[in-house]
């Protein structure tokens, strides 16, 4: 029995073209999304945990908040409530990418740039597929809380219809827009350095956070908050949620305007969108150009030649370069740094501090000396080639507690200074500083026996993944296990600082400074001369564990 033979002629042609017409695509990249999405869930029962827990998670406090929003509706500040958390999920849509650029792998555009797709239509569907996810449900529900809680009759209850996706559009929008903008620094180390740094954010806008709650219920409320939500309610996108605030105050001119500057905005941002991804898909990047200039010259010049000659000088540089220009260990310093000076600074300023936490700054920093070896990666076997007597091992480990003391001791120094400056306790600063100093000493001591005896693996690849898998209770059993022994060896500067503080014998405050210093250094000698030569004897054991990430 013969097949039946293919229509022809203008009936066929548009058959044949109905049948072969393919999918929009806006359609192909939401399924690609959730495609993304199922296809990372496969084969790991962690992976999966960790998302259904995320999910349950954020549709709890997204439930809670919706709540809470509405119940705000009447309250004469709720207008002030919702604006002004509009303006925090516009800032945080515009930033998170940029410090999280791992979390979705459809920000990277320039993955796209091999296939025959125009912008403009590659806008809409990246903007479509933006709209699924964890982060868009939970800004749906925050949007329509903030849109209950100022709606006020038909108008307002219209009004919210249309705010509620605005400003959920405007947020993503924003989002892909700087993304784009900014895709080449993602993709380079200076984004990976911005990524780990991100924790540092964190750190500080917990801590100015909690600092500006209790200033604001000092100073009387969210009523003190109103100009600033003025100011705001101008802003898209949160120009959205003032846009159904004035509609039901009646204010139907200002809710005009609010309306058309909200789409003038998302406009701009999906033309501004639109150009940068067009510039993306044109615009060779720099690993396709020659270098324009000569090399760079590099010697040891400048501050580099302050340091001692010979082996122990070259440990010193390698450290004090590892803190400039690797990502994680830059990203540890400066978060020590950071949170170090914050936690006793804002508690003087809160008015419940002490000189004496300025050793949670020493501590912070402290804990940089412990896996000294881990931090060179798989590189290390470069420097267990010059290791082979005790006395190696012994000048290695020195040069990197020297290299650490000097960024450790300055800044223990300023931070005491500071915040005894701010406490007017300057009869406790010798103390302070002085227990401070024997803590660092004793850190360095502790950090070099469990660089010796506790090494682990720092992988390279992926921003927070600091310890190899199969190696986290190893890594925090040295860390943990060292910074108790730090009190124990610091332990006689301890009772000499509380004796003074309990006897209020502050007269002899200054005789803990040249204690501390001292007993600092000959902790620090000790420690170093008791794990060189474990570092000797145990130096493959110690390449093959750092070397595993």
């Amino acid at each position: 029995m013969s097949a039946p033979a293919a229509p022809v002629g203008a009936a066929g042609v548009a058959a044949r073209g109905t049948a072969a017409a393919p999918p929009s695509l806006t359609t192909v990249f939401v399924r690609l999304k959730l495609s993304l999405m199922r296809n990372g869930l496969k084969g790991s029962s962690k992976r999966k945990a960790a998302y259904f827990s995320t999910l349950a998670f954020a549709l709890v406090v997204a439930f809670f908040m919706t709540l809470g929003l509405a119940v705000l509706h009447g309250n004469a500040h709720a207008g002030t409530v919702v604006v002004l958390l509009a303006g925090i999920l516009a800032v945080s849509w515009a930033f998170m990418p940029l410090f999280f650029p791992t979390g979705d792998e459809t920000l990277d555009p320039s993955r796209l740039v091999m296939l025959p797709l125009r912008p403009r239509p590659l806008v809409r569907a990246l903007l479509a597929s933006s709209l699924v996810g964890i982060g868009p449900l939970f800004t749906l529900c925050l949007a329509i809380g903030s849109v209950i809680a100022v709606a006020r009759g038909a108008a307002g209850a219209a009004a919210a219809v249309i705010g509620a996706p605005l400003l959920l559009l405007g947020c993503v929008a924003l989002a892909r827009a700087v993304a784009t903008a900014n895709v080449r620094l993602l993709t380079s180390r200076k984004g990976r350095d911005l990524a780990l740094l991100s924790g540092l954010l964190i750190a500080v806008g917990a801590q100015l956070a909690n600092f500006a709650s209790q200033r604001l219920f000092e100073a009387g409320g969210l009523a003190t908050l109103e100009p600033v939500e003025a100011v705001v309610r101008w802003l898209p996108p949160a120009t959205a949620v003032g846009m159904v605030d004035s509609v039901g105050e009646g204010a139907y001119l200002r809710a005009a305007a609010q309306l058309a500057l909200t789409l003038a905005a998302l406009a701009g941002l999906l033309w501004f969108w639109e150009r940068s991804l067009t510039k993306l898909m044109v615009t060779p990047d720099g690993s396709t150009i020659a270098a324009s200039g000569p090399a760079k010259q590099r010697g040891a010049g400048g501050l580099w030649a302050l340091l001692p000659e010979g082996r122990t000088g070259a440990a010193m540089q390698r450290t004090l370069r590892y803190a400039v220009r690797d990502p994680k260990t830059k990203a540890s310093f400066v978060t020590a740094l950071a949170v170090g000076l914050i936690v006793p600074v804002f508690n003087a300023l809160q008015g419940t501090g002490s000189v004496y936490l300025a050793c949670f700054g020493a501590g912070m920093l402290g804990v940089q000396m412990y896996n000294q070896f881990g931090q060179d990666t798989s590189a290390f076997w470069m420097v267990a080639q010059t290791i082979s007597t005790p006395h190696d091992a012994y000048v290695e480990l020195r040069a990197r507690a020297a290299a650490l003391a000097l960024v450790t001791v300055p800044y223990t120094v300023l931070v005491t200074a500071v915040t005894a400056a701010l406490l007017d306790d300057w009869r406790a600063f010798p103390a302070g500083l002085g227990l401070s100093l024997a803590l660092v000493g004793s850190m360095l001591c502790t950090g070099a026996l469990a660089s010796a005896r506790f090494p682990y693996s720092i992988p390279t690849d992926g921003a927070f993944k600091n310890v190899a898998p199969g190696q986290g209770g190893l890594a925090w059993g040295g860390i943990l296990g060292g910074m108790l022994a730090s009190a124990v060896v610091s332990a006689p500067v301890i009772a000499l600082t509380v004796w003074i503080k309990v006897a209020d014998r502050y007269d002899m405050a200054w005789f803990v400074l040249p204690v501390g210093v001292l007993w600092g250094a000959l902790a620090t000698w000790a420690g170093l001369r008791l794990a060189a030569p474990t570092v000797a004897r145990k130096l493959p054991e110690i390449l093959w564990a750092v070397s595993k990430g």
